[in-house]
């Protein structure tokens, strides 16, 4: 199993690094791609500065199948830096149209995912109060829960839900035995 993350300047650390936590422990390959940029540093929303393994253009060059999970971190102005990555809006379009998993949370599936078809007949759910950002038909699938997963599709509230949202993720991928030995293992609620 492979998975992108996507990190821009002013992403949601926590939102970011906790399915790359909760993932490499699962044993999935995750490459975390700087977007936008070609620079691998990438400054969070809360001044945590991070180093990606890659560039998403690097990545796109380097890899030859797309992944099996596409995961888009919020936080402001990390949303609205990947919602303006040409590149990063394609690799989440294919990825959702080869029935891959495709990921978002609190700003990110209002802000990103508008962007693409991704959202369309899909429940979903994002940072309260930004789903109007989504459009009037996207709005009607919408739910105030802490999570939402709607066949390939996995959406998150905000910072609060990463852990649910990340292990949603896990258990998707890797199935439940992974996913137990990992909330066991990691002492969750």
């Amino acid at each position: 199993m492979n998975a992108v993350v996507f990190l821009a300047d002013g992403f949601e650390e926590i939102e970011a690094l906790t399915p790359v936590d909760y993932l490499r422990r699962a044993g999935v390959n995750v490459t975390v791609c700087a977007t936008g940029t070609s620079s691998r540093t990438v400054n969070g929303a809360h001044g945590i500065q991070v180093l990606a393994d890659m560039t998403l253009d690097a990545w796109i060059d380097s890899c030859e199948e797309l992944p099996d999970a596409v995961v888009v971190p919020g936080g402001m102005p990390g949303a609205k830096n990947i919602s303006e990555c040409a590149a990063a809006l394609a690799l989440i379009e294919k990825t959702a149209e080869a029935g891959k998993l495709v990921c978002a949370i609190c700003a990110s599936p209002a802000v990103v995912l508008s962007k693409t078809s991704v959202l369309e007949g899909k429940k979903w759910t994002c940072y309260p109060d930004m789903e109007s950002i989504a459009g009037e038909k996207a709005c009607a699938l919408h739910e105030c829960k802490a999570f939402v997963h709607d066949a390939n599709l996995i959406t998150g509230r905000g910072p609060g839900a990463a852990e649910e949202f990340a292990m949603e993720i896990v258990k998707t991928l890797c199935g439940a035995e992974v996913y137990g030995k990992i909330k066991a293992g990691s002492v969750q609620r």
